[in-house]
């Protein structure tokens, strides 16, 4: 029995100090006098009841990712498909806002004509051939 955890219990996960891995407790022979674990990547191992008591162990919580020492197909884990279609691809992922540019001027325009266009009122110069020009 290990001082900290206890005796080994199947299903329980622990955290080895000295070698910084978790593992779950996945069977236990007590006529052989061994333990067997499976770490989270998959490897079984096994430890004698003896060395059990010795080694440096904590609880620990079991991995939100349980498909870590699983073989395990995407499709077996039943999540929804998530394979784009020529449709997502032309539809824009959120709509298009046409604002200002940092270096536009935001000011509201005074100098603006009647209609609104932009140009301001100006009268033509008198000595521009093409104002007094006659068509």
């Amino acid at each position: 029995m290990n001082a900290i955890v206890g005796s080994p219990r199947i299903g329980q996960w622990y955290s080895r100090g000295d070698k910084g891995e978790n593992f779950v407790v996945t069977a236990i022979d007590e006529q052989e006098g061994t333990i067997e674990i499976q770490s989270f990547d998959g490897d079984l191992d096994e430890l004698d009841l003896s060395v059990w008591s010795a080694l440096p162990l904590e609880f620990a919580e079991e991995p939100e990712d349980w498909t870590g020492p699983v073989e395990v197909e995407p499709d077996d884990l039943g999540y929804a498909e998530t394979e784009m279609t020529p449709t997502d691809w032309s539809e824009p992922l959120q709509p298009l806002k046409a604002g200002k540019e940092a270096w536009e001027d935001t000011s509201p325009d005074d100098e603006g004509d009647p209609l609104g266009e932009g140009a301001p009122a100006e009268e033509p110069i008198g000595d521009n051939p093409t104002s007094s020009a006659k068509l």
